[in-house]
């Protein structure tokens, strides 16, 4: 039985016999007490507190049967309440719901963060590289075992234990305020329906989604998924590359892998605000300041500009394809 079941049902008891108590007491004595008396009386008979008994049950035999009654049963609800409360925290589950609580509460200060749907073999990688990466993100995932495993990646990860089909972890998951979701699910039907309800949830929300069987893609992308990864058709091109171009592969590999720092290859967007909108590349401090190499730069609707000149003005709406460490990266992105 879930927890908030076995504590609403110990608090329902307690209650019942309190009602049943005053009641009674209440009845037995013709109506003539006031029924707050009667509820102290009975709450006074099942705690056996010792106090001074508001109502004389002396001589009164059908008080005493009632009253000998109410003990017994008031006094097993009792101590079954004390017992499970007592169960509760040895098996931590109340300091369970704490942590619940408290990362909920995390996860609603959230903006502009990513969902990962599936911690499994791919989702767990997908965590690693936005966590290497400083990006905000939270973890849904129903079994307990791979979010452990997870945790080793962030003892913080954010996340919610729970089916990701369902609309409420979603939700908790503050889908509403998200940028993106990335769909990792082992079962491609329940791919296609976690898009189409993250679609309806946020219409800005970027989606990626992962479909094992690639004649899925168009499906996919037809209720909302703005990009779509097969792992099989990846893992072909993965091997063809490392056929015919080994040296790029290993670059990509050893910029992903390397022990010496978080080399990455990033965006970042000039915004309508940004003290660079109208600058040149030069004067951004992306070089000098950074220590980001401009791979490449895109303005809307339009092709991507490779290798674009240092003098290059930056315009609002600009998108600019970097290379360099996260960090800086990330401080980066903060001033554009």
């Amino acid at each position: 039985m879930e927890i908030k079941k076995r504590l609403s049902l110990v608090l329902a008891a307690i209650f019942f016999v309190i009602i049943i108590g005053s009641t009674g007491y209440y009845i037995i004595f013709g109506g003539e007490p006031k029924f707050i008396d009667c509820v102290y009386m009975t709450v006074i008979s099942i705690t056996s507190v010792g106090y001074g008994e508001v109502l004389d049950i002396s001589g009164n035999v059908p008080a005493q049967i009632f009253t000998m009654f109410l003990i017994t049963f008031g006094m097993g609800i009792i101590l079954y309440g004390l017992s499970t409360m007592t169960a509760l925290i040895i098996e931590g589950d109340l300091s369970g719901i704490w942590r619940k609580n408290k990362m909920e509460k995390k996860i609603k200060q959230l903006n502009n963060h990513y969902i990962v749907c599936g911690g499994g073999e791919s989702g767990r990688h997908v965590l690693e590289e936005l966590t290497k990466n400083k990006e905000p993100v939270v973890l849904i995932e129903q079994d307990e075992s791979i979010i452990e495993r997870c945790r080793i990646l962030d003892d913080d990860l954010l996340y919610v234990q729970g089916d990701a089909t369902d609309d409420k972890n979603l939700l908790t998951a503050g889908i509403v305020n998200a940028a993106g979701i990335i769909i990792s699910l082992p079962a491609d039907k329940d791919t296609l329906y976690v898009t189409m309800t993250a679609r309806m949830l946020n219409t800005k929300l970027r989606i990626i989604s992962k479909a094992v069987d690639h004649k899925l893609a168009f499906k996919l992308k037809t209720v909302g998924a703005n990009g779509v990864v097969s792992p099989n058709f990846i893992g072909g091109l993965r091997m063809a590359s490392e056929m015919i171009r080994p040296t790029v592969v290993d670059f990509l590999d050893s910029m992903l892998r390397s022990s010496q720092g978080q080399l990455r290859i990033h965006q970042i967007v000039v915004t309508s605000n940004s003290n660079v909108a109208g600058k040149k590349i030069m004067e951004s401090g992306l070089k000098d300041k950074f220590n980001l190499l401009v791979l490449g730069s895109k303005l809307p609707a339009q092709e991507i500009e490779f290798n674009p000149p240092a003098t290059q003005i930056l315009t609002a709406g600009m998108t600019l394809i970097v290379m360099g460490d996260v960090e800086n990266i990330a401080v980066a992105k903060k001033t554009f």
